[in-house]
């Protein structure tokens, strides 16, 4: 039996030093893999990709906090199916939770339901504060990647979309875009 630990924060200037500490506590031996990349979707995660094709029957899978492996139901309870589906299992250490046991499985998806839940809520906050910004005038969006005028004056000046978007190095669609 292996155990195999996952550490991930969403920055770079984040580090995983203390998630690796608290389970080289619990699993001294661990095999612990880390990345930088966002928990919202298990997509684009290629180390926990790895993990999850090096894991095989009796072993188990090991993360610091519910979060730092998924944030969604769905994403959670596929990495729990796939998990089992090897014989392997899964432990939260935070929450003290083991998928091994009918206990550990239950709780496990009470907590995935809160952290979605939980992602919910913080995604409507953050629609909610661009909508006051926007209402205020402090939020204007991403600035212009493509000069409109330029595309203007160069069409008035004779010239076609593409020969145009080749021009700027824009995409045609960009300049049908901007003339309409």
């Amino acid at each position: 039996m292996t155990t195999f630990a996952y550490c991930r924060v969403s920055t770079l200037d984040q580090s995983t030093h203390m998630q690796e500490e608290a389970i080289l506590n619990a699993y001294p031996d661990a095999v612990i893999r880390a990345e930088k990349a966002s928990g919202t979707s298990t997509s684009g995660r290629p180390v926990l990709e790895l993990l999850m094709d090096m894991i095989s029957n009796g072993d188990k899978l090991v993360v610091w906090k519910l979060d730092r492996l998924a944030r969604n139901m769905a994403d959670l309870m596929q990495l729990v199916q796939d998990l089992e589906a090897k014989g392997a299992a899964l432990e939260i250490l935070d929450q003290r939770i083991d998928t091994s046991t009918a206990s550990g499985k239950a709780f496990l998806q009470m907590l995935g339901v809160f952290a979605e839940f939980e992602t919910n809520l913080r995604k409507e906050r953050q629609l909610a504060g661009i909508e006051r910004a926007k209402a205020e005038g402090r939020y204007k969006g991403r600035q212009a990647a493509i000069d409109a005028d330029k595309v203007k004056e160069l069409k008035a000046s004779g010239l076609g979309a593409t020969e145009i978007a080749k021009k700027l190095g824009i995409g045609r669609a960009s300049v049908y875009r901007l003339l309409k």
